[in-house]
């Protein structure tokens, strides 16, 4: 099983948040599959589905971003998972507006759910698929900025860029991280669908 976490905050209040673009993400997912991610467990909402042959455990935690790795830790031991087999999916202010870029291991770059996840699987060596959302005004505080939705000139870059962000997850779990980061990694970020 490949366990993929969408990062974000919990609560309609966060819905269109720059920083829930992970949720945003596996949303995209679970609609192409025909699932919800609606069940309740693990500090999270969580959602089955199936992808190209492989089991697939879409996971959204329900705390808030700065503690993600509780989530991920409880799904770890309740599923019997190592640190390999997660595939998180999140924000970066360091990417220009519609970037996807996948990586794998590594620091938090200072991302707080990140590190999070880090600190409670003891681990980093994990699949990343980031999303651009873009550098704040100078005038804007970037921990204002990251909770702040698009505005309606981003929003068809941010949708493009989630699309893509889904299909990025898929190859990485069918063909592999090497496969995802030689497609999307690109300095145009383009890639072919999956």
């Amino acid at each position: 099983m490949t366990v993929v976490v969408g990062l974000g905050n919990p609560g309609p209040g966060h819905v269109r948040d720059r920083h829930n673009v992970g949720f945003m993400v596996l949303d995209e997912i679970a609609g192409r599959v025909g699932t919800t991610i609606s069940r309740r467990a693990h500090h999270a909402h969580v959602g089955e589905c199936t992808i190209a042959g492989n089991q697939i455990l879409l996971v959204k935690p329900q705390e808030f971003m700065n503690r993600s790795g509780r989530a991920v830790a409880s799904v770890a031991e309740g599923y019997g998972i190592s640190c390999d087999r997660f595939v998180a999916v999140y924000d970066d202010l360091d990417l220009p507006l519609g970037r996807v870029r996948v990586g794998r291991g590594g620091g938090a770059a200072g991302h707080r759910g990140v590190g999070s996840i880090i600190d409670h699987l003891g681990g980093q060596d994990f699949p990343r698929v980031r999303l651009g959302i873009g550098r704040p005004p100078l005038d804007t505080d970037p921990a204002e900025f990251v909770l702040m939705p698009f505005t309606g000139d981003e929003q068809s870059t941010a949708q493009t860029a989630v699309e893509r962000a889904a299909d990025a997850v898929r190859v990485l779990i069918v063909e592999g991280a090497e496969r995802a980061m030689n497609a999307f990694n690109g300095l145009g970020g383009d890639a072919p669908a999956a």
